[in-house]
């Protein structure tokens, strides 16, 4: 039976064992455990999934709680994918945050198909400067 739990108080090494068993750990920085840990510790909503004792999913977000919530990190490990996990952290997130908010993520190639499937709408007006570009 899986569990949800909200809290970013979590063993290091689990998330990034986690982050390693699913598609996104070739896209964080799953080789600095400082900047891993800072990650999850500066994260203000964090929901992840437990099967027993081993953590199974994490969804990672920054948010106002009243009107967006930007969606960090959904990680599913790659043996519980297809199973719901990943639908009901998305679930759990929005409403922790407020219902009423937006919660928007950038898709990993991976999970473009996914997320049309449980209601996202594709918005391609996302911008961004990557970390080593000066503006």
């Amino acid at each position: 039976m899986i569990t949800y739990r909200q809290g970013n108080n979590l063993d290091i090494d689990e998330v990034i064992a986690l982050y390693q068993a699913s598609t996104l750990g070739v896209r964080r920085p799953v080789d600095d455990r400082e900047r891993m840990a800072a990650m999850v510790q500066n994260a203000n909503l964090v929901i992840t999934a437990w099967d027993g004792k081993q953590l199974v999913g994490i969804s990672r977000a920054i948010t106002d709680f009243v009107y967006t919530t930007y969606l960090s990190d959904l990680a599913v490990h790659q043996a519980y994918q297809k199973s719901g996990i990943g639908k009901e952290l998305i679930r759990r997130t929005k409403a922790a945050a407020d219902p009423r908010a937006s919660l928007t993520l950038l898709a990993a190639p991976a999970a473009e198909e996914y997320y049309p499937h449980i209601g996202f709408t594709h918005m391609p007006q996302a911008w961004r400067i990557k970390p080593n570009e000066n503006i």
